[in-house]
């Protein structure tokens, strides 16, 4: 199949032609300068001159006369005139004491040099800006239609399903591909066709570059990357150019592979806001469109692409024909953690008594991308304090540091303030522990990390994906809980708990209007606004589908819903109040205080995991809102209340 020539020519040529007007706009403003006009004269007006002596500064050359003289206005002006056989003009000038020089005349060498050198050197300059970068990396300043995606050699390549891990599914999807690619005529004989289009989808840090390098390498074949950002630039149409040219550039290496990351910048839906979107960007997105259309499976060329916000992308773009397969990478489970930081152990020294599994137990909700930091944190630590390996102890800090940050051994906090944080945070350890519903308790401190002046980690004993009625009320139980105990040991209440009640206010309105956990309401679910316009800010597009009674119905559920849960954080603390205080005073002691020790003071027994109850399954950030209804973003650091 003959490809057809790229549009990209015409834009370099017509380049080239403004170019060259431009050069030659600067020539000419270089050797015609701007000056007094010369006026040129007799030969017998010029003598006349000699005689009267009004003439001076003359050159005169083979052919011509040249200098000044005065006019009638009694100024001295450039003159010039024609060279006659005068044997007498030597004689004269002398006799006037006329000022002179001569000068001899050029060779044909020179004549050349004069005429036809500076020609060459606009040709040379021209070369060298336009044509040449074109020829070496196509950056000349012409050159911005061509793609900017990186093409990587498939001999080069060495990442492949071996460096990905966490998300099987999504690679047993993706095998189907490899497979055509590597064999193409063994699906063709029956009949099947290689998917256009691969869309990936998932909250960040979940690896789906990582997955569509793996897919190039395990096929080997070349594979182009580019960002969607790329393609759009202040110049209207190049866009469209550059999307032209990198299928172009695909074409000519195939079987090969276009990944585009960040698809949403450019496939966002078009028409969307007031006075339509972005010009520039929905050419690029009807070019991707037209070039998906355009190429067949045959050629052996599938588009790849990933964005962390499937529900904002065009339609036409998403359809079957165009990206045929959508494939979710969602954050791992436990046994994916656990195979996500063996594939990042490998090139980290652990010490022999490092439980990876352990590691993965202590962080649910964790992504690739936040392994990943656990384990690099971890050997900066063990290499910080001149450790032969990176211990466990090494690995629980690095986990605490990309949940909560580092911590700040600086941070100077009076006695009072220490013992107002021991007490909130001992409020929430307290409720936390003493409900029926909730996740384990994992450690409680007051040592302050990043914007946290102290916290209450919990961690659920399993990885959990829905979430009861009877959850939620002890989340909010216990979100209240650091400000009640707050009220009841100082009677009076402080700014630490400002997060809190916004991750309240955040739960008992998503229980009331989306979840419909309202008793009064009933099994309803309002409109969040969630659904707007998505050039327009969020609230402005908002508009309400329900009356004001509803609404001051809803204002009234939520309002019950946190009083209710207030006033059962303040019975559960006060009931159990020698245990809070004396939970208070070895926090203050020890600035942490471990789950077994916290069980200890409460007479508790310790949590164990609980085999007989599969139906109740919890996420343990479930009601946080999410912008992706397909890709949620995943609520990592699970559980970890801050006061801030």
């Amino acid at each position: 199949m003959k490809n057809k020539p790229s549009n990209n020519h015409k834009i370099i040529s017509w380049g080239q032609i403004v170019g060259w007007l431009v050069v030659f706009a600067v020539a000419i403003l270089l050797f015609n300068k701007p000056g007094e006009k010369e006026t040129t004269l007799d030969y017998s007006a010029f003598k006349q001159k000699v005689a009267a002596s009004e003439v001076a500064d003359l050159t005169v050359a083979p052919g011509v006369i040249s200098g000044m003289y005065k006019n009638d206005k009694g100024q001295f002006a450039p003159f010039k005139t024609v060279r006659m056989e005068d044997p007498n003009l030597v004689a004269e000038l002398s006799a006037a004491k006329v000022n002179y020089k001569a000068q001899q005349d050029r060779s044909w060498v020179g004549n050349i040099l004069f005429n036809v050198l500076w020609i060459v050197l606009l040709i040379g300059l021209w070369w060298f800006i336009f044509i040449r970068p074109q020829r070496s990396d196509g950056k000349s300043a012409m050159n911005f239609a061509r793609s900017k995606a990186k093409m990587q050699d498939p001999s080069k390549q060495t990442v492949t399903f071996k460096d990905v891990a966490g998300c099987e599914e999504a690679k047993e999807e993706l095998e189907d591909v490899i497979k055509f690619l590597k064999n193409p005529k063994k699906f063709q004989k029956l009949g099947g066709k290689l998917p256009k289009g691969v869309l990936l989808y998932g909250a960040p840090g979940t690896g789906k570059t990582l997955l569509a390098k793996a897919v190039a390498g395990e096929a080997g074949v070349a594979f182009f990357s580019a960002s969607a950002s790329e393609f759009v630039e202040m110049f209207v149409g190049v866009g469209a150019a550059r999307v032209r040219d990198l299928f172009e550039q695909a074409k000519k290496n195939s079987p090969a592979i276009i990944f585009i990351d960040e698809l949403d910048a450019v496939g966002r839906r078009r028409f969307a806001g007031i006075g339509g979107g972005h010009d520039e960007r929905e050419q690029t997105l009807n070019q991707l469109l037209i070039e998906l259309d355009g190429f067949e499976s045959k050629q052996g060329i599938i588009l790849m692409a990933s964005t962390n916000r499937p529900d904002v992308l065009d339609p036409a773009l998403i359809r079957p024909g165009r990206f045929d397969r959508h494939i979710s990478v969602p954050a791992p489970d436990l046994k994916g953690r656990e195979e996500i930081l063996k594939v990042h152990a490998k090139k980290v020294k652990l010490a022999p008594e490092v439980d990876l599994k352990t590691v993965a137990k202590g962080t649910p909700g964790f992504v690739g991308a936040d392994l990943a930091n656990v384990i690099n944190e971890a050997a900066i630590l063990a290499a910080r304090a001149d450790k032969e390996a990176v211990m466990p102890g090494d690995l629980d800090e690095a986990v605490e540091r990309v949940l909560a940050g580092p911590q700040k051994k600086s941070r100077i906090i009076s006695k009072h303030e220490q013992h107002v944080i021991a007490a909130h945070e001992v409020g929430h350890t307290v409720v936390a522990r003493l409900t029926n519903h909730s996740d384990p308790v994992h450690k409680v401190t007051i040592i302050p990390r990043g914007q946290a002046l102290g916290y209450t980690l919990q961690l659920p004993l399993e990885d959990k994906f829905l979430t009861s009625k009877s959850e939620l009320l002890d989340k909010l139980c216990i979100l209240l809980a650091g400000r009640a105990a707050e009220e009841i040991v100082f009677g009076e209440i402080t700014s630490g708990a400002s997060d809190d009640l916004n991750k309240t206010m955040a739960y008992a309105r998503k229980m009331v209007v989306e979840l419909g956990m309202s008793e009064k309401l009933g099994p309803i679910a309002l409109p969040n606004g969630d659904d707007g316009e998505v050039f327009l800010g969020r609230d402005l597009s908002r508009h309400k589908t329900y009356s004001e009674e509803l609404a001051r119905t809803i204002d009234e559920e939520i309002l019950n819903l946190i009083r209710t849960s207030y006033a059962r954080a303040k019975e559960i603390i006060t009931s159990h109040r020698v245990a809070f205080d004396k939970l208070v005073e070895t926090l203050l002691q020890k600035e942490v205080v471990e789950a077994n020790e916290i069980d200890e003071i409460l007479g508790l027994k310790p949590v164990q995991p609980s085999v007989a109850e599969p139906e109740k399954p919890v996420e343990s950030e479930p009601i946080v809102p999410q912008e992706t209804p397909k890709a949620t973003k995943p609520e990592a650091k699970q559980q970890a209340e801050l006061f801030d």
